[in-house]
């Protein structure tokens, strides 16, 4: 057995830093620059050209209007700030797994596992991350901090998220997203891990709260985190069965057969709604099907941030 299958049997909620430290190299190697890189430098002013200086930072378009020669002053970069944002109600604990591995995820362990990888990338560059999560309450709120004694107790908060939760713990995703959005002050990188089910419907709430997270120019990128093969194309095999909603308890006798066709065309018209808000909110949807290699999707994330960085 190979190293990388090895990892993979390894056993989440007790390894956690190790395999997240094995998530982060097996796709580092391939960026050639951070993907994070210059974040918090920020445009202050102009200030007039010196002979000599450097002329990386000349603005050439007010050059061509006044035919004089000015460079952009920046504020002192600092440090990336991050937050990551995870709900833990009870449908993120779907499906049931017996044991959490990096190759027999649920959806809290896929979370998990990517919020792990995220800040061993951030530690490599002394970053300050801070940790949010939700479910029917507030449950953690950590401000961003760049100290390995915050890293750690960070990391102990993460494996706490994937031992199993009773179901029944529901969730208003947009109320905490607004309680999130007013803590975080400071121009930050934000990751929220999220199924975007919730107790009530409130689409145009949910909507709103994710905008609200935009504010103070913060960038948001949505994980989308989802069992894409039973909870977007129904695929259960045509004998009675009884579904039960996790988060309220609401239990249904049915043949899957028999709603597949119309339940698709609604959560493809949900997950569309969403693509389309984030597109029209400038945040970055990424589908996080949990069933996919955790690797392949931070890799094609962060490649493709990496040109516009």
């Amino acid at each position: 057995m190979n190293i990388q299958n090895e990892l993979q049997q390894v056993q989440l909620f007790s390894n956690l830093d190790l395999l997240a430290k094995q998530v982060v190299e097996g796709f580092i190697s391939g960026l050639h620059k951070s993907p994070f890189h210059g974040f918090s430098s920020e445009f202050a002013e102009h200030k007039i050209y010196n002979q000599g200086e450097s002329t990386r930072h000349i603005d050439w378009k007010l050059y061509a209007k006044t035919d004089k020669l000015y460079t952009r002053k920046y504020e002192e970069e600092t440090n990336l700030r991050c937050h990551l944002i995870i709900d833990n109600s009870s449908s993120m604990h779907y499906p049931r797994v017996k044991e959490q591995t990096a190759a027999n995820l649920n959806k809290i362990g896929f979370s998990v596992l990517a919020a792990a990888s995220l800040m061993q990338l951030l530690k490599r560059q002394r970053d300050a991350v801070g940790l949010s999560v939700f479910s029917d309450a507030y449950e953690l709120y950590a401000p961003e901090k760049g100290s390995e004694r915050h890293f750690q107790k960070l990391m102990a908060h993460l494996e706490d998220l994937v031992s199993p939760k009773a179901a029944g713990s529901g969730t208003r995703t947009y109320t905490y997203l607004h309680q999130i959005a007013e803590k975080i002050h400071r121009r930050s990188l934000i990751f929220l891990f999220t199924d975007m089910f919730q107790v009530e419907t409130g689409r145009e709430e949910l909507f709103n709260a994710l905008r609200h997270l935009k504010y103070n120019k913060h960038e948001v990128i949505l994980f989308h985190v989802i069992h894409k093969e039973t909870e977007v194309d129904f695929n259960f095999d045509n004998t009675p069965r009884k579904f039960k909603d996790v988060e309220t308890g609401e239990e249904l006798e049915l043949f899957a057969e028999n709603v597949r066709e119309p339940y698709r065309e609604y959560v493809n018209s949900f997950l569309n709604e969403i693509r389309l808000k984030c597109l029209q909110y400038r945040i970055k949807y990424v589908e996080a099907d949990t069933s996919r290699d955790l690797q392949k999707i931070l890799m094609t994330y962060l490649v493709e941030r990496q040109k516009f960085a």
